[in-house]
């Protein structure tokens, strides 16, 4: 199908997408990524964006770094590479990492941890998370 504009996915939902629970998003500027608050909070918190994808040769293209966060498969995709079959994880989001001073040198997007039957730390991985951004 060809597509004469380029807006994949707006406040979650395809364009095309008229359902009540489409407009809703829509309406209220609602993320249904897992981001931080309910809103989208892509570009500024009080008038977003709301881009989530857009087309590229046809097929959606994320924009959005949030939009990675739809049911967490990220976390599951990550410690599958980070880890061995089996391992007990858990992941956390915005990890601050302070420099050799103790100063904030920004967050981490997520970072999952490995541990054992007794809760002590065995591995972690990190992730920063990228998307061609739109504005």
């Amino acid at each position: 199908m060809k597509h004469t504009q380029p807006l994949a996915e707006v406040f979650g939902h395809l364009i095309s997408d008229q359902s009540k629970k489409a407009v809703r998003y829509r309406s209220n500027r609602l993320c249904p990524f897992n981001n931080k608050v309910p809103n989208c909070t892509k570009d500024k918190a009080k008038n977003p964006l709301g881009v989530c994808s857009v087309f590229h040769e046809g097929s959606p293209a994320i924009t959005c770094p949030i939009r990675f966060r739809e049911n967490w498969l990220i976390t599951d995709d990550a410690a599958s590479f980070f880890f061995d079959d089996g391992t007990a994880w858990s992941s956390l989001t915005e990890v601050r990492l302070n420099d050799a001073n103790g100063k904030s040198a920004g967050n981490i997007d997520i970072v999952l941890v490995a541990y054992d039957n007794n809760g002590k730390i065995l591995d972690f991985g990190a992730l920063e998370i990228q998307a061609v951004y739109i504005s």
